[in-house]
């Protein structure tokens, strides 16, 4: 068994909406997510993917993603990113899954999952330059500072050995430092910070390694080639 994560994989075996368009590592990028998913993925591991997994705007038009993701090995856990537009309530996503025969896909929503003793938690985050100005985005932002909470506190109820937080959203970028997010991290005992978003030109500007405690890992998908990353066995 084995712990894997990747971000922003950008699917769109459903709609006419593909990456490839930008060149560079996204040439070609859907053969490569295969490619090096069954290179190193077996059906006892899994992987946690940090948002923007579908182009879709609604089930119907997700639904090719999520048959290409369920024939994949593994366990797959998904969080919400920016792009996600088929999200919905999770009875419903769950409904969807089960209507198209998908077993091995699961959401990080207001909840946490555990691989082995170390908790897998999480949620999307909010956009690192928005200074909400706007009461909109602060509502916005506050309600994912309570599923942050909800999360890591559905965690300490089985004392976990170790705690790693996925978002999609950096909460560390540049010299910005969303210092909420981090506070949350920091009360409960987050080890580690897995986040995605970040794409060409700002790639520049992410921050990884050790800071404020955490260990902090960009894996977007243009960013680690498309091949998951592992974080434990």
């Amino acid at each position: 068994m084995a712990l894997y994560t990747i971000a922003d994989l950008h699917l769109s075996h459903g709609v006419e909406k593909p990456m490839d368009i930008f060149g560079g590592r996204w040439q070609g990028y859907m053969d490569k997510i295969e490619k090096n998913w069954l290179a190193v993925v077996q059906p006892g591991d899994t992987v946690v993917i940090g948002g923007d997994i579908s182009w879709g705007i609604d089930f119907a038009e997700a639904r090719e993603d999520f048959l290409f993701l369920g024939g994949l090995p593994g366990r797959k856990i998904i969080l919400k990113g920016n792009h996600d537009l088929w999200w919905n309530t999770v009875r419903k996503m769950n409904a969807f899954l089960a209507e198209n025969g998908i077993e091995n896909v699961e959401f990080l929503f207001n909840n946490c999952f555990f691989y082995g003793n170390t908790a897998l938690c999480g949620t999307r985050g909010w956009f690192f330059e928005e200074d909400f100005k706007e009461s909109h985005d602060e509502k916005i932002f506050r309600r994912e500072l309570l599923r942050l909470e909800t999360s890591l506190k559905a965690a300490q109820q089985q004392t976990p050995a170790e705690t790693i937080c996925f978002l999609h959203y950096p909460p560390i970028y540049a010299n910005f430092r969303c210092d909420e997010i981090i506070g949350l991290m920091q009360g409960y005992g987050v080890s580690r910070c897995v986040y995605g978003h970040l794409h060409s030109d700002s790639l520049r500007y992410a921050v990884e390694g050790r800071h404020c405690g955490i260990e902090f890992t960009l894996v977007s998908g243009d960013h680690v080639d498309f091949a998951p990353v592992l974080l434990k066995k």
